[in-house]
């Protein structure tokens, strides 16, 4: 399985592909980051942040795509990039036939170190190990663009739907504890509509 793994932003955009055989080893494809200078319009960042996924997509034709959950935070400047760059990751992957699988940070940190608290440092460590890489690949978007990709391969492997891009359909009973909050953040803000 080839995925691409995609931790958006505007400023920086991680983006890592690699391939995943049937018995869980990873190997690294491609890794980069897109950047955009802050003081750039915002359409002329999003277009460089589109042409930069594309161009991977084109390249290395991935059979899968993963994309990091967003979640809110407190500088709302922040989230508003985050979800305009995962918009355009996801419409890319959508364009392209993929299915696309949205993980959580937690999950992902999970998934690749054990702990779903785990820091930067942590994740990117595991991800050059897993990899069998001399270092941990920068900035740490790139890292974490590659650890998206590796849980996705890793939690498809193991029959769930995140090899369909169904991530939200997971058995309840398969979930981790990050699906299952996320699941009932969903259906709280649902209540209130």
């Amino acid at each position: 399985m080839r995925v691409l793994g995609v931790d958006p932003g505007l400023t920086r955009c991680g983006i890592g592909v690699v391939d995943v055989s049937p018995d869980r080893r990873a190997t690294l494809v491609y890794v980069g980051v897109v950047l955009t200078p802050a003081n750039d319009p915002l359409a002329e960042r999003l277009l460089a942040v589109s042409r930069g996924i594309r161009a991977v997509l084109v390249e290395h034709r991935p059979t899968a795509m993963a994309v990091e959950r967003v979640f809110a935070q407190h500088n709302l400047r922040t989230v508003m990039g985050t979800a305009q760059a995962s918009g355009i990751a996801l419409a890319l992957g959508a364009e392209h036939g993929l299915a696309v699988g949205l993980h959580t940070p937690s999950e992902v940190k999970a998934a690749i170190t054990g702990y779903g608290s785990a820091d930067k440092a942590q994740v990117g460590a595991m991800v050059a190990r897993v990899l069998g890489l001399d270092s941990v690949p920068r900035p740490a978007d790139a890292a974490d663009a590659l650890a998206l990709a590796i849980c996705h391969a890793w939690r498809a492997g193991a029959g769930s739907d995140a090899s369909r891009g169904r991530g939200d359909s997971v058995d309840p009973d398969e979930m981790t504890p990050a699906q299952r909050a996320w699941r009932a953040a969903e259906r709280h803000s649902g209540a209130r509509r």
